[in-house]
């Protein structure tokens, strides 16, 4: 089975386990991720079955939106609500003093990782040397926070509950912490529901126990997103027969003989019966486009 499955990841679980509990479930050895989520997140998970595993770095990632509660009046060490206390005060935050700081974290800000993160050093994992003790400096890098909303709060419990759109690579937990020591009291990060990933919507994903129940009615069709669909974000192009055959074989077509004015990088290309070939790279200089991945079922 070849295709995409927009998925709900539950909390509790590792993206590992949800990959391998999926692949089971529709018969598929063959089976990947296009990025994690911590165990104690839920939300949007693009897990990639058969063929489509070899499309998984092609799948848009420049954005991500995320749902997230900060609880101030503690800190932990992995700086969300599983680690333990390094730090807590009995100041409160009111909503006014929240939401002057947000402006401080909109646009390119510069962030430092987590030590709890998959990041080498050295070529060991951060969150391997954090679990012995060991503390080391990381470079800070540049995100971007496209937006940064303050949904509810609730000023008696310390919590406020945010809405933030993203680049890739945003460390929310680094974010909370950071608007925690702007206001000058330690908080954590108590719960994380990524909304958006890979152009793909919350309200477009299933659960565990939604994609068992199709299973068992035998509707494993309709968890599948094709390939194609998936790729949606890139432009559509028909070749001719003949150039369908060579692009198929892996040979790089004249751009120039194909009907379409190319102008980005990445396109889909499609037989003039309409089936999916694969991903097409236009290479300006030499005006061709080459294969990027052809499109197999398995």
């Amino acid at each position: 089975m070849t295709g995409f499955i927009c998925f709900d990841k539950g909390e509790n679980i590792t993206s590992f386990f949800a990959v391998k509990k999926l692949s089971r479930l529709l018969g598929e050895k063959k089976a990947g991720h296009t990025g994690t989520l911590d165990p104690m997140a839920t939300g949007v998970m693009t897990v990639a079955l058969g063929g489509a595993t070899r499309f998984i770095e092609l799948m848009p990632s420049h954005e991500k939106a995320y749902r997230a509660v900060i609880k101030f009046g503690f800190s932990t060490d992995t700086l969300d609500i599983t680690g333990n206390v390094i730090e807590e005060s009995d100041k409160k935050v009111n909503r006014e003093d929240f939401l002057s700081v947000l402006e401080f974290f909109r646009g390119d800000i510069m962030q430092v990782p987590p030590m709890y993160s998959a990041i080498k050093k050295d070529g060991v994992r951060l969150y391997d040397l954090a679990r012995k003790g060991i503390e080391v400096e990381r470079e800070e890098r540049k995100v971007t926070i496209k937006k940064l909303e303050l949904v509810s709060c609730d000023e008696n419990e310390n919590e406020f509950t945010i809405d933030v759109l993203c680049s890739g690579g945003t460390y929310i937990r680094s974010l909370c912490s950071d608007i925690g020591e702007k206001l000058g009291v330690p908080c954590t990060m108590k719960s994380l529901r990524r909304t958006m990933a890979n152009n793909i919507d919350i309200s477009k994903c299933l659960t565990l126990e939604e994609i068992e129940k199709l299973c068992n009615e035998g509707r494993e069709k309709e968890i599948i997103t094709s390939v194609d669909e998936a790729l949606s974000v890139y432009e559509k192009v028909k070749v001719s027969e003949k150039q369908a055959v060579r692009f198929s074989n892996g040979g790089e077509l004249d751009a120039g003989r194909v009907r379409f004015s190319f102008e980005e990088n990445f396109y889909r290309v499609y037989s003039p019966e309409d089936k999916f070939l694969g991903i097409g790279e236009y290479v300006k200089d030499g005006n061709v486009l080459k294969v990027k991945r052809v499109y197999n079922e398995i």
